[in-house]
Protein backbone atom coordinates (compact mmCIF):
# COMPACT_ATOMS: atom_id res chain seq x y z
CA UNK A 1 0.00 0.00 0.00
CA UNK A 2 1.20 3.36 -0.75
CA UNK A 3 2.75 5.12 2.04
CA UNK A 4 1.27 8.58 1.37
CA UNK A 5 -2.54 8.42 -0.32
CA UNK A 6 -4.95 11.87 1.37
CA UNK A 7 -3.12 14.58 -0.02
CA UNK A 8 -0.26 16.03 -1.51
CA UNK A 9 3.46 15.64 -0.01
CA UNK A 10 6.60 17.04 -1.01
CA UNK A 11 9.89 15.52 0.55
CA UNK A 12 12.41 18.08 1.66
CA UNK A 13 15.07 15.41 1.93
CA UNK A 14 15.98 12.61 0.27
CA UNK A 15 19.23 10.93 -0.93
CA UNK A 16 21.19 8.52 -3.52
CA UNK A 17 22.93 5.94 -1.59
CA UNK A 18 26.23 5.51 -3.72
CA UNK A 19 28.46 2.67 -4.50
CA UNK A 20 32.01 3.11 -4.91
CA UNK A 21 31.63 3.43 -8.81
CA UNK A 22 29.19 6.17 -8.34
CA UNK A 23 31.83 9.15 -9.91
CA UNK A 24 33.21 7.02 -12.54
CA UNK A 25 31.27 7.69 -15.67
CA UNK A 26 31.54 11.04 -15.19
CA UNK A 27 35.32 12.12 -13.04
CA UNK A 28 38.76 12.38 -14.47
CA UNK A 29 41.34 10.10 -13.52
CA UNK A 30 42.48 11.68 -11.05
CA UNK A 31 39.07 12.77 -9.37
CA UNK A 32 37.96 8.68 -9.91
CA UNK A 33 41.16 7.71 -7.96
CA UNK A 34 40.88 10.18 -4.75
CA UNK A 35 36.94 9.12 -4.39
CA UNK A 36 37.01 5.63 -4.17
CA UNK A 37 40.64 6.28 -2.37
CA UNK A 38 38.36 7.94 0.52
CA UNK A 39 35.45 6.38 0.07
CA UNK A 40 37.25 2.73 0.99
CA UNK A 41 39.10 4.95 3.35
CA UNK A 42 35.53 4.98 4.77
CA UNK A 43 34.12 0.91 4.70
CA UNK A 44 34.43 0.90 8.80
CA UNK A 45 31.39 2.67 8.67
CA UNK A 46 28.62 0.43 8.94
CA UNK A 47 26.27 1.73 6.19
CA UNK A 48 29.15 1.47 3.53
CA UNK A 49 30.07 -2.44 4.79
CA UNK A 50 26.83 -3.96 4.09
CA UNK A 51 26.98 -2.61 0.08
CA UNK A 52 27.99 -6.11 -1.07
CA UNK A 53 25.04 -7.47 1.03
CA UNK A 54 22.69 -5.44 -0.61
CA UNK A 55 23.88 -5.31 -4.34
CA UNK A 56 22.89 -9.32 -4.35
CA UNK A 57 19.50 -8.78 -2.20
CA UNK A 58 18.62 -5.86 -5.05
CA UNK A 59 18.42 -8.19 -7.93
CA UNK A 60 16.72 -11.07 -5.95
CA UNK A 61 13.14 -11.27 -7.48
CA UNK A 62 11.68 -12.62 -3.45
CA UNK A 63 13.50 -9.41 -2.20
CA UNK A 64 11.73 -7.34 -5.17
CA UNK A 65 8.79 -8.04 -4.54
CA UNK A 66 8.52 -7.04 -0.38
CA UNK A 67 9.74 -3.47 -1.98
CA UNK A 68 6.46 -1.88 -1.65
CA UNK A 69 5.05 -3.43 1.36
CA UNK A 70 8.36 -2.40 3.18
CA UNK A 71 8.97 0.71 1.43
CA UNK A 72 9.68 3.16 4.94
CA UNK A 73 11.23 -0.02 7.06
CA UNK A 74 14.49 -0.63 4.62
CA UNK A 75 17.07 1.82 5.03
CA UNK A 76 20.32 3.08 3.31
CA UNK A 77 21.30 0.42 1.03
CA UNK A 78 18.67 -1.90 1.68
CA UNK A 79 16.30 0.40 0.36
CA UNK A 80 14.45 0.14 -2.88
CA UNK A 81 15.93 2.54 -5.30
CA UNK A 82 19.10 3.72 -3.27
CA UNK A 83 20.80 3.81 -6.00
CA UNK A 84 19.01 2.31 -9.19
CA UNK A 85 17.42 5.64 -10.86
CA UNK A 86 14.64 3.29 -11.97
CA UNK A 87 14.41 1.80 -9.00
CA UNK A 88 13.95 5.02 -7.21
CA UNK A 89 11.04 6.11 -9.51
CA UNK A 90 9.06 3.09 -8.44
CA UNK A 91 10.15 3.50 -4.65
CA UNK A 92 8.42 7.00 -4.95
CA UNK A 93 5.70 5.23 -6.75
CA UNK A 94 5.36 3.43 -3.62
CA UNK A 95 6.01 6.35 -1.04
CA UNK A 96 3.34 8.92 -2.48
CA UNK A 97 5.55 12.23 -2.24
CA UNK A 98 4.46 15.04 -4.97
CA UNK A 99 8.38 15.11 -5.10
CA UNK A 100 11.63 14.53 -3.46
CA UNK A 101 14.91 16.58 -3.21
CA UNK A 102 17.95 14.31 -3.91
CA UNK A 103 20.61 14.86 -2.05
CA UNK A 104 23.78 12.92 -2.31
CA UNK A 105 25.62 11.10 0.85
CA UNK A 106 28.71 10.08 0.42
CA UNK A 107 29.61 13.27 -2.45
CA UNK A 108 28.22 15.66 0.48
CA UNK A 109 30.70 14.69 3.23
CA UNK A 110 33.46 14.22 0.79
CA UNK A 111 33.61 17.19 -0.73
CA UNK A 112 32.56 19.14 2.80
CA UNK A 113 36.05 17.66 3.64
CA UNK A 114 38.12 18.85 0.85
CA UNK A 115 36.60 22.42 1.32
CA UNK A 116 39.33 22.91 4.07
CA UNK A 117 42.11 20.39 3.04
CA UNK A 118 42.41 19.85 -0.94
CA UNK A 119 43.54 21.71 -3.76
CA UNK A 120 40.80 23.81 -5.33
CA UNK A 121 40.84 22.80 -8.21
CA UNK A 122 40.33 18.95 -7.20
CA UNK A 123 37.50 19.83 -4.85
CA UNK A 124 35.98 21.47 -8.37
CA UNK A 125 36.66 18.79 -10.25
CA UNK A 126 34.92 16.30 -7.90
CA UNK A 127 31.64 18.52 -7.42
CA UNK A 128 31.74 18.37 -10.87
CA UNK A 129 31.65 15.25 -11.02
CA UNK A 130 29.08 14.48 -8.34
CA UNK A 131 26.99 17.10 -9.71
CA UNK A 132 26.86 15.43 -12.95
CA UNK A 133 25.84 12.08 -11.37
CA UNK A 134 23.48 13.13 -9.38
CA UNK A 135 21.29 15.05 -11.91
CA UNK A 136 21.71 12.25 -14.17
CA UNK A 137 20.05 9.86 -11.99
CA UNK A 138 17.24 12.00 -11.33
CA UNK A 139 16.90 13.29 -15.06
CA UNK A 140 14.21 10.58 -16.19
CA UNK A 141 11.84 11.18 -13.48
CA UNK A 142 10.61 15.11 -12.74
CA UNK A 143 9.59 14.40 -9.64
CA UNK A 144 13.12 13.34 -8.42
CA UNK A 145 15.28 16.80 -8.05
CA UNK A 146 18.72 16.84 -8.27
CA UNK A 147 20.65 18.54 -5.69
CA UNK A 148 24.61 19.90 -6.88
CA UNK A 149 27.27 20.46 -4.38
CA UNK A 150 29.18 23.98 -5.05
CA UNK A 151 32.04 24.73 -2.78
CA UNK A 152 32.40 27.68 -1.25
CA UNK A 153 36.43 27.25 -1.06
CA UNK A 154 37.54 29.26 -3.91
CA UNK A 155 36.05 32.72 -4.81
CA UNK A 156 36.92 32.47 -8.01
CA UNK A 157 36.06 29.23 -8.98
CA UNK A 158 32.51 28.93 -7.31
CA UNK A 159 30.54 30.89 -9.59
CA UNK A 160 31.54 28.82 -12.53
CA UNK A 161 31.02 25.71 -10.59
CA UNK A 162 26.87 27.44 -10.17
CA UNK A 163 26.56 27.84 -13.73
CA UNK A 164 27.81 24.77 -14.71
CA UNK A 165 25.17 22.86 -12.75
CA UNK A 166 22.67 25.13 -13.12
CA UNK A 167 22.87 24.35 -17.21
CA UNK A 168 23.13 20.92 -16.61
CA UNK A 169 19.55 20.71 -14.60
CA UNK A 170 20.40 21.06 -10.76
CA UNK A 171 17.21 22.32 -9.26
CA UNK A 172 19.02 22.97 -5.65
CA UNK A 173 22.72 24.81 -5.05
CA UNK A 174 24.01 23.15 -2.06
CA UNK A 175 26.44 25.27 -0.02
CA UNK A 176 28.79 24.12 2.95
CA UNK A 177 26.83 24.62 6.29
CA UNK A 178 30.38 25.07 7.92
CA UNK A 179 31.95 28.60 6.96
CA UNK A 180 34.38 28.11 4.60
CA UNK A 181 38.15 28.02 5.64
CA UNK A 182 39.17 31.63 4.52
CA UNK A 183 36.18 33.66 4.02
CA UNK A 184 32.46 34.43 5.42
CA UNK A 185 29.23 32.72 2.97
CA UNK A 186 28.34 36.36 2.74
CA UNK A 187 31.53 37.17 0.61
CA UNK A 188 30.50 39.43 -1.96
CA UNK A 189 32.22 37.45 -4.81
CA UNK A 190 29.66 34.96 -3.99
CA UNK A 191 26.87 37.84 -5.16
CA UNK A 192 27.42 36.32 -8.79
CA UNK A 193 26.03 32.66 -7.06
CA UNK A 194 23.42 33.94 -5.52
CA UNK A 195 22.25 35.85 -8.16
CA UNK A 196 22.41 32.89 -10.91
CA UNK A 197 20.14 31.34 -8.50
CA UNK A 198 17.75 34.11 -8.30
CA UNK A 199 17.26 34.30 -11.85
CA UNK A 200 16.75 30.66 -12.85
CA UNK A 201 14.63 30.88 -9.80
CA UNK A 202 16.20 27.79 -7.85
CA UNK A 203 17.32 27.86 -4.10
CA UNK A 204 20.16 27.84 -2.48
CA UNK A 205 20.31 24.97 0.40
CA UNK A 206 22.45 23.75 3.13
CA UNK A 207 22.82 20.35 4.60
CA UNK A 208 24.64 18.10 7.11
CA UNK A 209 27.41 16.62 6.19
CA UNK A 210 29.55 15.57 9.00
CA UNK A 211 28.05 16.64 12.36
CA UNK A 212 31.65 15.74 14.00
CA UNK A 213 33.09 18.13 12.29
CA UNK A 214 30.93 21.17 14.04
CA UNK A 215 32.71 20.64 17.11
CA UNK A 216 36.46 20.52 18.42
CA UNK A 217 37.65 16.90 17.84
CA UNK A 218 38.79 17.18 21.83
CA UNK A 219 34.87 16.94 23.13
CA UNK A 220 35.50 12.81 22.34
CA UNK A 221 38.06 12.78 24.66
CA UNK A 222 35.92 12.16 27.50
CA UNK A 223 37.71 9.48 29.40
CA UNK A 224 34.61 7.07 28.12
CA UNK A 225 34.21 4.59 26.17
CA UNK A 226 33.02 5.85 22.55
CA UNK A 227 29.12 5.90 22.10
CA UNK A 228 27.82 4.59 18.98
CA UNK A 229 26.72 6.30 16.18
CA UNK A 230 22.48 6.29 15.18
CA UNK A 231 22.48 2.62 14.04
CA UNK A 232 24.76 3.45 11.26
CA UNK A 233 22.94 6.43 9.78
CA UNK A 234 24.47 8.57 7.09
CA UNK A 235 25.35 11.33 9.23
CA UNK A 236 27.07 9.77 12.20
CA UNK A 237 24.59 11.67 14.89
CA UNK A 238 25.84 11.49 18.57
CA UNK A 239 23.22 13.49 21.25
CA UNK A 240 26.40 16.14 21.50
CA UNK A 241 26.87 16.57 17.79
CA UNK A 242 23.38 17.06 17.47
CA UNK A 243 23.60 19.94 20.14
CA UNK A 244 26.20 21.39 17.85
CA UNK A 245 24.87 20.91 14.57
CA UNK A 246 22.57 24.31 14.93
CA UNK A 247 25.78 26.45 15.10
CA UNK A 248 26.83 26.34 11.73
CA UNK A 249 23.81 27.48 10.26
CA UNK A 250 23.16 29.98 12.47
CA UNK A 251 26.46 31.95 11.69
CA UNK A 252 25.78 31.26 7.93
CA UNK A 253 22.08 32.63 8.02
CA UNK A 254 23.60 35.39 10.31
CA UNK A 255 26.13 36.72 7.98
CA UNK A 256 23.89 36.20 5.04
CA UNK A 257 21.33 38.51 6.89
CA UNK A 258 23.74 41.30 8.04
CA UNK A 259 25.63 41.59 5.32
CA UNK A 260 22.43 42.06 3.29
CA UNK A 261 22.62 38.89 1.00
CA UNK A 262 18.96 38.40 1.07
CA UNK A 263 18.51 42.18 1.13
CA UNK A 264 20.06 42.45 -2.38
CA UNK A 265 18.61 39.42 -3.61
CA UNK A 266 14.99 39.47 -2.19
CA UNK A 267 13.61 36.47 -4.49
CA UNK A 268 16.76 34.54 -3.27
CA UNK A 269 15.05 31.42 -1.20
CA UNK A 270 17.31 29.28 0.84
CA UNK A 271 16.32 25.96 2.44
CA UNK A 272 18.06 24.09 5.76
CA UNK A 273 17.87 20.91 5.38
CA UNK A 274 18.72 18.37 8.16
CA UNK A 275 20.16 20.28 10.60
CA UNK A 276 16.75 20.70 12.87
CA UNK A 277 14.72 23.44 13.86
CA UNK A 278 14.43 23.49 17.73
CA UNK A 279 16.74 26.72 17.54
CA UNK A 280 14.76 28.61 15.05
CA UNK A 281 12.71 30.49 17.28
CA UNK A 282 15.34 31.76 19.60
CA UNK A 283 17.37 32.28 17.04
CA UNK A 284 15.06 34.56 15.32
CA UNK A 285 14.32 36.36 18.57
CA UNK A 286 18.72 36.84 19.12
CA UNK A 287 18.60 38.35 15.12
CA UNK A 288 16.19 41.28 16.94
CA UNK A 289 17.98 41.82 19.73
CA UNK A 290 21.57 41.79 17.82
CA UNK A 291 19.73 44.68 15.49
CA UNK A 292 18.57 46.60 18.24
CA UNK A 293 22.05 46.43 19.58
CA UNK A 294 24.15 47.62 16.66
CA UNK A 295 21.97 48.83 14.35
CA UNK A 296 23.12 52.79 15.22
CA UNK A 297 26.84 51.71 15.16
CA UNK A 298 26.93 48.94 12.14
CA UNK A 299 26.44 50.78 8.45
CA UNK A 300 25.56 47.45 7.13
CA UNK A 301 22.29 47.42 9.83
CA UNK A 302 21.53 50.57 8.60
CA UNK A 303 21.03 49.67 4.83
CA UNK A 304 18.47 46.82 5.75
CA UNK A 305 14.81 47.65 4.72
CA UNK A 306 13.35 44.90 6.90
CA UNK A 307 13.64 43.43 10.12
CA UNK A 308 16.08 40.38 10.25
CA UNK A 309 13.38 37.91 10.84
CA UNK A 310 11.39 38.94 8.36
CA UNK A 311 14.54 37.91 5.51
CA UNK A 312 13.72 34.67 7.27
CA UNK A 313 9.95 34.26 6.86
CA UNK A 314 10.43 35.58 3.67
CA UNK A 315 13.32 33.68 1.81
CA UNK A 316 14.52 30.64 4.62
CA UNK A 317 12.62 27.40 4.54
CA UNK A 318 13.71 24.50 7.60
CA UNK A 319 13.34 21.03 8.46
CA UNK A 320 12.40 19.74 11.33
CA UNK A 321 13.53 16.16 12.83
CA UNK A 322 11.06 14.02 13.43
CA UNK A 323 11.78 13.95 16.99
CA UNK A 324 11.65 17.51 17.39
CA UNK A 325 8.73 20.00 18.39
CA UNK A 326 7.05 21.03 15.38
CA UNK A 327 3.95 22.59 16.76
CA UNK A 328 6.06 24.46 18.85
CA UNK A 329 8.34 25.52 16.51
CA UNK A 330 6.04 26.99 14.13
CA UNK A 331 3.76 28.17 16.43
CA UNK A 332 7.20 30.45 18.06
CA UNK A 333 8.34 31.38 14.26
CA UNK A 334 6.17 31.56 11.37
CA UNK A 335 3.59 29.79 9.54
CA UNK A 336 5.46 29.62 6.24
CA UNK A 337 8.66 28.35 7.34
CA UNK A 338 9.03 24.48 8.45
CA UNK A 339 8.52 22.03 5.83
CA UNK A 340 8.07 18.02 5.70
CA UNK A 341 11.39 15.80 5.00
CA UNK A 342 11.98 12.04 5.27
CA UNK A 343 15.27 11.63 5.07
CA UNK A 344 14.74 8.82 2.82
CA UNK A 345 16.54 5.99 3.29
CA UNK A 346 18.27 7.19 5.76
CA UNK A 347 17.76 6.08 9.14
CA UNK A 348 17.55 9.53 11.19
CA UNK A 349 14.83 9.76 9.18
CA UNK A 350 12.67 6.76 11.24
CA UNK A 351 10.17 4.02 10.00
CA UNK A 352 6.83 6.79 10.05
CA UNK A 353 7.99 10.61 9.38
CA UNK A 354 4.90 11.10 8.58
CA UNK A 355 2.88 9.78 11.66
CA UNK A 356 5.42 11.57 13.84
CA UNK A 357 4.58 14.57 11.88
CA UNK A 358 1.06 14.34 12.10
CA UNK A 359 1.07 13.50 15.39
CA UNK A 360 2.78 17.26 15.98
CA UNK A 361 1.04 19.10 13.81
CA UNK A 362 -2.52 18.40 14.46
CA UNK A 363 -3.88 20.89 16.30
CA UNK A 364 -2.61 23.34 13.87
CA UNK A 365 -5.05 25.02 11.30
CA UNK A 366 -5.35 23.00 7.67
CA UNK A 367 -4.04 25.90 6.05
CA UNK A 368 -0.57 25.67 8.17
CA UNK A 369 -0.25 21.82 8.24
CA UNK A 370 -0.72 22.19 4.18
CA UNK A 371 2.36 24.71 4.35
CA UNK A 372 4.09 21.96 6.38
CA UNK A 373 3.64 19.36 4.42
CA UNK A 374 3.21 20.91 0.57
CA UNK A 375 3.14 25.15 -0.35
CA UNK A 376 6.22 26.07 1.67
CA UNK A 377 8.47 23.32 -0.60
CA UNK A 378 6.71 24.81 -3.42
CA UNK A 379 7.45 28.63 -2.44
CA UNK A 380 11.66 27.13 -1.88
CA UNK A 381 11.86 25.42 -4.91
CA UNK A 382 10.46 27.96 -7.26
CA UNK A 383 10.96 27.22 -11.04
CA UNK A 384 11.77 23.08 -10.42
CA UNK A 385 8.22 23.13 -9.20
CA UNK A 386 6.73 24.24 -12.15
CA UNK A 387 5.97 20.64 -14.80
CA UNK A 388 5.34 19.34 -11.53
CA UNK A 389 2.39 21.58 -9.81
CA UNK A 390 -0.39 20.97 -12.52
CA UNK A 391 0.11 17.21 -11.65
CA UNK A 392 -0.24 17.34 -8.13
CA UNK A 393 -2.96 20.08 -7.24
Amino acid sequence: MTYVTDRVIHDADAHTMEPPEWLDEFASKEVKDYARTKFIANEGNPIFNEIDQCRVLQSDAEFRASAEKEIMLRKNYHAHGAWNSLDRSEALDHMGFASQLIFPTMPNTLLEVMEHESPPKLTYDTASAANRAQIAFCSNDPRLLPVAYIPLQSLELAAPCASEAIEAGASALLIPNRMPKHHAHSHIAFDAIWAQAQDAGIPIVMHVATPELVMPPQHRNNGLPPEPDFHGGGENFRSVSYMAISAPPIQALSTMIFDGVFERFPKLKMGVIELGAAWLPSFMRQLEAAFDAFERHEQRLKTLELRPSDYVRRQVRVTPFPTEPTRWIIENTSDEICMFSSDFPHVEGGRNPLRRFDNEVAALSDETQDRFFRTNFEDLMGTAMSGLLGASS
